[in-house]
């Protein structure tokens, strides 16, 4: 257990509130437990989304704290930059969905863990920036390959090479967040699409994300009979049953986690 991050649940949905202040940097041992935070959530299947968000005014989190690599001690930036790469690709891996909730700064590596998951939503407030080149580092937890993936080379050449930041407005408009909230108000977005999650069958849900997440890297040819062998799968999970005869008789299907 740590007071580094927060966890409340509501229904099937767990709220993982950053907690280390005043800026929410990201310290070994609190990459460390949020990557078992997620696994322990990735094996109770009534647990359908994870939100990451900020009770801080200002920052939603500045990224790494800097102390650990002002040795210069090579050994030990391993060992940290495994550590974030093991809690953020633990959370894009997670088996239902995600969402990050950017109410303030979202800096190096807290943009890197937005962009883990597979949504995001934006405070008018929010400036989301990937600075490291300007300390002489790199995005090391999956920023250079997710912010691209997300808004091209362009735009991820100009906030990586150019160092450019970008307020929310701009950011919905690019794609690198999915909504725009008014101020306090991200949390309902969140809500409202964790809420369209439990609607889901949670085996649907889950093969789903695979198949999408699968086009990251393999091709067409690989993607559609995997598609077809997904879905002759979910014939063996009891909500198969169940949602198809829910909406034939008109009511709501009651799922089984």
């Amino acid at each position: 257990m740590s007071d580094s991050i927060l966890i409340k649940e509501e229904g099937h949905t767990a709220i993982l509130t950053l907690n280390n202040p005043p800026a929410n940097t990201w310290t070994e041992e609190s990459l460390n437990y949020l990557a078992s935070i997620v696994e322990q959530f990735n094996q109770r299947k009534d647990i359908m989304t994870l939100i990451v968000r900020s009770d801080s005014e200002k920052f939603f989190s500045a990224g790494a704290d800097l102390n650990m690599f002002a040795d210069g001690d090579k050994g030990n930036a391993a060992r940290v930059g495994i550590a974030f790469g093991n809690a953020f690709e633990a959370l894009s891996s997670f088996r239902g969905l995600t969402i990050a909730v950017i109410n303030g700064w979202s800096m190096g590596g807290g943009l890197e863990v937005a962009l883990a998951c597979d949504l995001r939503v934006a405070e008018p407030q929010a400036t989301l920036a990937l600075p490291e080149a300007s300390v002489g580092l790199l995005p090391c937890a999956g920023g250079t390959q997710n912010l691209t993936l997300l808004v091209g080379e362009g735009w991820a050449k100009r906030m990586i090479l150019c160092g450019e930041r970008v307020k929310a407005e701009k950011a919905l408009e690019i794609g690198l967040v999915e909504a725009l909230a008014e101020p306090g108000k991200g949390m309902e977005q969140a809500m409202e699409w964790a809420n369209g999650v439990e609607k889901q069958s949670p085996a649907a849900v889950a093969a789903c994300k695979r198949l999408i997440q699968q086009t990251r890297s393999a091709p067409l040819s690989e993607g559609l009979p995997k598609e077809r062998a997904e879905f002759n799968e979910l014939f063996d999970d009891p909500n198969q049953l169940e949602g198809v005869n829910a909406f034939l008789e008109k009511r709501k299907p009651e799922w089984k986690y």
